[in-house]
């Protein structure tokens, strides 16, 4: 049930994901994904879908639209998912045509709602079989205290039938809950060092782009910088061997899920597993995110070397 995957080896991955890095008082860390698999040279972007979570299936699209024309990237396909309790849409069908022409090889990234996988299983009930591995960001083992408030669950509660369904696939899952992403705590000191200071288009996009971000988390939790949560999928999927993975048992209903909450026993007690692999150095992983940053492959045309 682990990554089998080794560094350095060359993967297929479509994104699915609710990217609104870029949209007022939204999340950033969809699009710092992305970016980070851009500057990760085993890594081939298949296509990226689109759903819901951050915000709606159609700013979601439109935004993720826009952001890869702004990078120069409008080679990868962009498909748009499915609304909630919708299961056809042309996400859905990109996802099963793709894995279906290439089985056993395709790895999916999944940081939104699961609708879209959800769907597609419908399409082709062979789907999961069809997918080489699958990597999610969601999910809580307990509450998510952040700096005294605590955070709900989004991405397994948003579509808990869905989350239910691809998390008892009984494929390759890993999941990167909400838990053992707290440690990958990027400080606004620090994003203004590795980046502010950088006069490289990228890393002037990225600075700019996130500035707002940074100024909600002050206002809304008091803190000086952003939990890089959907980063942590992204580095997963690249760099395995940068994490410890830990197979459970998973017994979780839907019920359960619509809050987020994974129930988890023994490996040996349950018919489902599933990985949720914790980070080994958040230092190594810092510098591996900043590095493949700032060489995302991509196309600027920006003329005063800043973005936004």
């Amino acid at each position: 049930m682990a990554n089998n995957g080794t560094t350095g080896k060359m993967k297929k991955v479509i994104f699915d994901c609710d990217n609104t890095m870029g949209v007022k008082d939204c999340d950033v860390d969809d699009g710092l994904a992305l970016l980070y698999l851009l500057g990760k040279e085993q890594i081939e972007l298949s296509g990226i879908t689109t759903t819901y979570g951050n915000s709606d299936v159609e700013t979601v699209y439109a935004n993720t639209a826009a952001m890869l024309q702004e990078l120069g990237r409008t080679d990868i396909p962009l498909l748009k998912g499915c609304d909630k309790n919708v299961l056809d849409c042309e996400a859905a069908e990109f996802l099963v045509e793709t894995v279906k022409a290439d089985p056993g090889r395709i790895s999916i990234l999944a940081t939104g709602s699961l609708t879209n996988l959800y769907a597609a299983f419908h399409m082709d009930q062979d789907f999961f079989d069809n997918v080489g591995e699958i990597v999610l960001m969601g999910g809580i083992t307990e509450e998510l205290n952040i700096n005294g408030r605590i955070l709900n669950e989004l991405n397994f509660s948003c579509d808990p039938a869905a989350a239910e369904c691809v998390l008892r696939s009984r494929q390759n899952v890993s999941v990167i809950t909400g838990n053992n992403c707290l440690t990958a705590f990027f400080t606004a000191a620090d994003f203004r060092h590795q980046l502010g200071l950088n006069r490289k288009p990228i890393a002037q996009y990225i600075y700019h782009t996130c500035k707002d971000w940074f100024r909600t988390m002050m206002r809304v939790f008091e803190l000086e910088g952003f939990h890089n949560w959907d980063v942590v999928a992204a580095v997963y999927l690249a760099e395995p061997d940068m994490f410890m993975d830990k197979l459970y048992g998973f017994d979780s209903g839907e019920k359960e899920l619509s809050q987020g909450f994974l129930r988890l026993s023994g490996p040996d007690e349950a018919a489902c597993m599933i990985n949720l692999p914790e980070i080994k150095s958040i230092e190594k992983f810092s510098e591996e995110v900043y590095q493949s940053w700032l060489t995302a492959q991509c196309d600027f045309r920006i003329s005063d070397g800043t973005a936004g």
